[in-house]
């Protein structure tokens, strides 16, 4: 099987992260703090650099597919490793249909057809991921090599289009809802900067992981923080007030840079974006499932090879896409399950990595991390049910065991 390099690991980690996050939340932040949401834009980025690091030495002192659940097991033990990818494993069902659906969006906006045409998006782009793995990882590292550069340079063009048109007075009032909606509105970016931890599950599967997997990962941290920031940074200085209300707003932005039909131009961007978000997750997720399976933390006859386990995903995510749920709910559901699993293992990699240094990075990510779990709120506690369903489990086949063996 071809190793990773560092160009398509760094495009795998950046597409983890881009995506949703591009197409959606500058609206949706602004809308709740106004301009000041740029602080909370800016608060992520800087928290990325630590977060990814802690993460990317994680990968490449450990490599293993199991990612930040075998990191839990080494510091914490089994129970602990097997919540923790449960967590991680259930997660990712939920959240395709809430990534899938923004991209919907953009493309109902084109064709109309409302919640059949999201639907049929998001059947769409589950299944050329499901093929993408399908066929092997070095396909997918190619294609997403190719997708995240194409994709970077249509937001930058998109950004240089728009900015002669910015005002500096569409900064003004820049606190509208008081400073405490910064925080309001850090908790729901979250989502746009959920990703780092999928890398982790990869790193088996790079050339060189100590040398490959931070430079990769640091690479992914720059590309993702120079383009969250100027679409944010431009979208706020050239849309103003008509941006918190704004249901596509890069098509507004290049509407306004270049004028004429441009919304299906960006319908296609938003649904490569969301592409690669999806790819670089159920990767990762079904790298998690085959490696929990070899632990005894599911079934192995479901999850015994990582084809298997991608199967079970992807019908996961199908399932999670008919079920009854708001789509608000669905995504802080994904995100406070996300963050307790970074709390979780910038905690385990305080025990682990070795310096003093080091130690100092992982603890300042588990200090803001756990911030952003307060800010959360209630839906990260119902990711204490998965893992207690996770504890249950590991406790009831134990007990299969030593009766099988009485």
């Amino acid at each position: 099987m071809r190793k990773l390099s560092v160009a398509q690991g760094t495009a795998l980690s950046a597409g983890a992260v881009l995506g949703t996050g591009i197409i959606s939340m500058p609206a949706l932040a602004d809308a709740i703090a106004g301009p000041s949401a740029l602080v909370a834009w800016l608060a992520l980025v800087l928290l990325s650099a630590p977060l990814a690091w802690t993460f990317g030495e994680l990968g490449a002192r450990f490599p293993d597919g199991g990612g930040v659940s075998s990191y839990v097991r080494l510091a914490f033990g089994t129970r602990a490793a097997d919540a923790v990818g449960w967590i991680f494993f259930t997660a990712v069902p939920l959240g395709a249909p809430v990534a899938s659906s923004f991209a919907g969006g953009y493309v109902a906006d084109v064709l109309g057809g409302g919640a059949t045409t999201r639907f049929l998006t998001f059947l769409a782009i589950v299944g050329i991921v499901f093929c993408m793995n399908w066929l092997g990882l070095h396909i997918s590292g190619r294609a997403q090599l190719i997708l995240t550069a194409t994709l970077a340079a249509l937001l930058l063009a998109t950004v240089f289009a728009a900015l002669p048109h910015a005002r500096v007075e569409n900064l003004t009032p820049f606190a509208p809802h008081g400073w405490p909606a910064v925080g309001t509105a850090a908790a729901l970016l979250v989502w746009a900067f959920a990703g780092w931890e999928a890398m982790s599950s990869l790193s088996p599967d790079y050339a060189n992981p100590r040398r490959d997997v931070p430079r990769a990962t640091m690479l992914a941290v720059v590309v993702v923080g120079v383009l969250y920031l100027s679409v944010a940074f431009v979208s706020v200085l050239v849309l103003g007030p008509n941006l918190a209300t704004s249901q596509a707003p890069l098509a507004d932005l290049l509407a306004v840079g270049v004028g004429g039909p441009v919304r299906p131009v960006v319908a296609l961007v938003s649904v490569l974006l969301t592409i690669g978000a999806v790819n670089a997750y159920i990767a990762g997720a079904s790298r998690l499932g085959f490696a929990l399976a070899r632990e005894g933390a599911l079934p192995y006859r479901a999850f015994g090879s990582v084809r298997r386990s991608l199967v079970l995903v992807v019908a996961g995510a199908i399932l999670g896409a008919l079920l009854p749920i708001p789509q608000h709910t669905l995504l802080l559901l994904v995100t406070g399950g996300l963050t307790l699993v970074y709390v979780i293992g910038t905690a385990a990699a305080v025990k682990l990595l070795p310096g003093r240094g080091e130690k100092a990075v992982a603890g300042f990510s588990f200090v803001c991390v756990c911030v952003l779990l307060w800010l959360t709120g209630w839906p990260a506690l119902l990711s204490l049910g998965v893992a207690a369903a996770a504890i249950g489990y590991r406790l009831w086949r134990d007990r299969v065991r030593l009766s099988a063996k009485a």
